[in-house]
């Protein structure tokens, strides 16, 4: 199995018996024993127990090929992912008197929820940041709908413009791939 970011290293390959010599190399090297077709000698189990070394036996070579990509897998560290779960288009700007700017925006798709926004124009990403204030009208809200019209305030970003995307953003852990 090839991969440019998990290293398997096949430490001892033999044909026959799976012997207690077998579970000690493995307990040596910290591995674990994959028999396909083979059968394990009786005192190897308990000598497999003792030094916590697996002992796996397959009839099929496709699912020991397969259950090796996922540990394979297993040991990469997982991805973030950012996930768009709504966008809301920014129509108009209003200045605050004590500073700072409400961008009145229109939710165009999904919904705009209490919590981490990203601020794009055109495919730049300008900022991400937590919203301060999300308002219908004059109430503070916690999730706003398509169709919907609201005022969005973000924390440490005040430099909007009409046409701007804030988009109402999650990081999701994803299992890596090979």
């Amino acid at each position: 199995i090839e991969s440019d970011k998990v290293d398997l290293e096949i430490i001892h390959n033999a044909v026959g018996t799976v012997t207690e010599s077998d579970v000690h190399l493995a307990a040596s090297s910290q591995a674990v024993i994959l028999g396909f077709h083979t059968r394990v000698d009786k005192t190897a189990p308990d000598a497999a127990k003792q030094h916590g070394v697996q002992i796996k036996q397959y009839k099929i070579i496709y699912e020991l090929i397969d259950e090796m990509k996922d540990a394979m897998a297993g040991l990469l560290e997982p991805i973030e992912k950012t996930v768009v779960m709504g966008t809301a288009e920014i129509r108009q700007l209003f200045p605050l008197s004590k500073g700072g700017t409400v961008a009145g925006c229109m939710v165009t798709d999904g919904h705009i929820k209490r919590g981490k926004v990203r601020v794009m124009r055109g495919e730049k990403e300008l900022f991400t940041g937590p919203i301060h204030t999300l308002k219908r009208f004059k109430d503070n809200v916690d999730v706003v709908r398509s169709g919907m019209d609201c005022g969005i305030r973000v924390d440490g970003y005040d430099d909007f413009q009409e046409g701007d995307l804030i988009q109402s953003v999650t990081t999701e852990q994803v299992a890596a791939t090979l």
